[in-house]
């Protein structure tokens, strides 16, 4: 059981798959650190020094009553939040995510396109005399000069 475990664990598929994981996951958190620490401070500043991520309705209060000036105060003091501003972080977020996987694809498949592209017609013929390309429409070789048959 354990050979075929390893020889199941180590097919390509699989170790494929295993690096594409922990390369997405670190994607993943640098693509966090993009919307929370580079894009959304100059959205926030624009919309008047909004941080998203403190963008919270309380449903209910804590054990200390609010008002509370953050959503981390709010979690401490145990109050029930809507936290819609770290929703839009991560609609943000899957947006940028997408657009990256979309741009990837995007050149992979035209990649694909320039592989399969079909080879053009040839524009010459070889002499049976010499062995030397000649243009298609030639009655006699350029190098031998061989009368060449229509």
């Amino acid at each position: 059981m354990f050979k075929e475990f390893k020889e199941f664990a180590m097919r390509g598929n699989v170790v494929d798959m295993a690096v594409g994981i922990i390369i997405g996951a670190a994607f993943g958190t640098i693509v966090s650190s993009l919307v929370n620490d580079v894009i959304m401070p100059p959205i926030g500043l624009l919309l008047g020094n909004v941080d998203f991520s403190n963008l919270f309705v309380v449903l209910r209060e804590g054990a200390t009553a609010g008002p509370y000036a953050s959503l981390d105060q709010a979690q401490k003091a145990g109050a029930v939040s809507i936290n819609y501003g770290m929703f839009i972080n991560h609609v943000i977020s899957f947006i940028i995510v997408a657009f990256a996987v979309f741009m990837i694809i995007r050149s992979i498949n035209r990649l694909k396109k320039a592989e399969a592209a079909p080879a053009p017609a040839p524009t010459t013929k070889e002499c049976p005399h010499c062995l030397m390309a000649i243009p298609l429409k030639a009655t006699r070789c350029g190098h031998c000069t061989s009368e060449l048959k229509p």
